[in-house]
C-alpha cells in the first residue's frame, strides 16, 4: 500500500478484472470524524496512482508519480477519496507520457492530458462521491488509451514488467540489474533507460523501495536480522543505513512512532 500509516476510513476494493492486468490496488477514503492516527506516513513507493479528490465544492484528479523517499503529513479529515495505483511499467502506456517528469511530483490529470482531462474531471464531478461510477469512468478511460498503443508500446510494457518483478523479488544480495537485462536479452543500458520512461526512476532504486517496503511490512513484528536476511541486505547494518536514507528515521524509530516532522496534508 501506498500509506504506512492510514485512517481508518480507507479501505481496499476489489480490482474489476478487465483493470488487473494495468492496475494493482484500489483504495476508497471518505470523511468519518477525526483521523486514528495525526500523521500519515506515505513510504517509497515505485507506482504511480491517479488519485480522484472530492469536497463539498471541487473535484479534482491527479497522477501522484513514484514517490523516492518517505514523505510525512499531519493528518486532519480525509476527503472522499479514490486512489488507483498502476502497475509497474504499465503507467506509460495508460498515461501517455514518460514517467520520468512525474518523480516525486502531484500533476493535475489536465496538465498532462489537457482538454481530455479537464473533461474528465469534469464528468467525475457530476458523479459526486459514488466510488463505483468514478471508478468505472476512469476504467472506460484509460482502457480507451490502451488501445490507442501500438504493439511495440504494449511490448516494451512487458518487458519492463519483466524486468520489475525480477528486480522486486528478494532472493539475493543487492539488485541484480546485469543479470536481468542479460535473461531479457537487452543490453544493460537499454534496461536503464526503459526505467526511465516507463517507471520514472532507476532499476537500482525500485529494488531498494521493494526492500523497504518488505521491511516496513514485517518490522513490528519480525525480528530486524531476520528482515534484512529476507530482503537481501548484506547484514542488519546495512539494512538500517538504506532504512534510514529511505524513511528518514531507523527500523525501530519507525516502529516505536518516532517519526520526522511532518508537513500540513495536501
Amino acid at each position: 500500500m501506498g500509506s504506512v500509516v492510514n485512517d481508518d476510513s480507507e479501505r481496499i476494493i476489489p480490482l474489476p478484472v478487465g483493470l488487473r492486468p494495468w492496475i494493482s490496488q484500489l483504495s476508497v477514503a471518505a470523511s468519518g470524524g477525526e483521523p486514528a492516527h495525526p500523521v500519515r506516513a506515505e513510504a517509497p513507493d515505485a507506482t504511480t496512482a491517479l488519485v480522484v479528490r472530492a469536497t463539498s465544492d471541487r473535484t479534482e484528479l491527479v497522477v501522484m508519480g513514484p514517490r523516492t523517499r518517505a514523505e510525512y503529513f499531519e493528518v486532519s479529515r480525509v476527503p472522499f477519496c479514490v486512489k488507483m495505483r498502476m502497475q509497474l511499467g504499465r503507467a506509460q502506456s495508460l498515461l501517455g507520457v514518460p514517467l520520468s517528469g512525474l518523480v516525486d511530483r502531484v500533476v493535475p490529470i489536465g496538465d498532462l492530458w489537457g482538454v481530455t482531462g479537464d473533461r474528465l474531471v469534469d464528468d467525475l464531478s457530476n458523479v459526486e462521491s459514488d466510488p463505483t461510477a468514478v471508478v468505472g469512468l476512469l476504467a472506460a478511460t484509460l482502457m480507451d488509451r490502451v488501445r490507442t498503443r501500438s504493439r511495440h508500446d504494449l511490448a516494451r510494457d512487458e518487458l519492463v514488467r519483466s524486468a520489475t518483478l525480477a528486480l522486486t523479488s528478494l532472493t539475493s544480495p543487492g539488485p541484480r540489474v546485469q543479470p536481468t537485462a542479460r535473461r531479457l536479452k537487452v543490453s544493460e543500458r537499454h534496461l536503464r533507460s526503459l526505467f526511465t520512461d516507463a517507471v520514472g526512476i532507476p532499476p537500482k532504486h525500485v529494488a531498494r523501495i521493494a526492500r523497504t517496503r518488505h521491511v516496513l511490512a514485517g518490522a513490528s513484528h519480525q525480528s530486524l536480522a531476520r528482515l534484512a536476511a529476507e530482503a537481501g541486505y548484506y547484514d542488519q547494518s546495512h539494512m538500517t543505513a538504506e532504512f534510514r536514507r529511505m524513511m528518514g528515521t531507523s527500523p525501530r524509530a519507525f516502529v516505536a512512532g518516532q517519526l520526522p516532522a511532518a508537513a500540513p496534508c495536501h
